[in-house]
């Protein structure tokens, strides 16, 4: 089971890089896990931290106004690289779970969508207008597939169907098949009487 998401507001922390790659997100030294909890602490560690293990003050996750915040806004092609679902998992156990950009990896974005990450591609411009303006407060209505801006501006972004779906209701993609067992077993039993 993963945490439904229907609407989320909050403020959102920017990342304003490009080409953020999984390794990035989550280095490998971190990857001796299956366990999703605890990867959080480990999301961007070569960026939030020095050579010392001292939080960089500069890195927007060390800024206190980025504390609490449960959507990343990141630079055009955010999950590039690797496949790994330790990405989304240290994304959501550090807190998000939502991230923007105008461009998201296919793989990162399908990984995301199935641990409940709402990964969100919006139009450039809307996209700028967020990099310019950390901090704000907006809303991302799953239901609607609209995001909310302060001024009252509504943006439309897609998802696909099944892993919204998924995330309204709070399932991954093995936990929404075994809810269909009893169908499953219908039809299974309707073939094998009629061979």
């Amino acid at each position: 089971m993963i945490e439904p998401f229907s609407v989320l507001t909050s403020r959102t922390a920017v990342l304003p890089v490009e080409n953020v790659d999984t390794d990035q997100i989550i280095p490998a030294r971190f990857l001796t896990t299956t366990q999703q909890s605890g990867l959080g602490r480990h999301l961007f560690a070569d960026w939030r931290r020095d050579a010392q293990n001292q939080p960089r003050e500069d890195f927007v996750l060390n800024r206190p106004d980025a504390v609490g915040a449960r959507i990343l806004v990141a630079g055009r092609n955010f999950g590039c690289g690797s496949s790994r679902e330790h990405a989304p998992w240290a994304l959501l156990d550090y807190g998000f779970r939502a991230v923007i950009s105008t461009g998201i990896a296919d793989i990162f974005r399908s990984n995301a969508l199935r641990n409940g990450l709402l990964a969100v591609v919006l139009d450039a411009d809307s996209h700028a207008w967020l990099l310019a303006n950390p901090g704000v407060e907006i809303s991302i209505d799953l239901r609607s597939c609209a995001l909310s801006l302060p001024d009252g501006r509504a943006i439309s972004f897609e998802v696909e169907p099944f892993a919204r779906h998924c995330m309204l209701h709070g399932v991954d993609p093995l936990g929404w098949l075994l809810s269909r067992e009893d169908e499953i077993h219908r039809f299974e039993e309707s073939r094998s009487c009629a061979a």
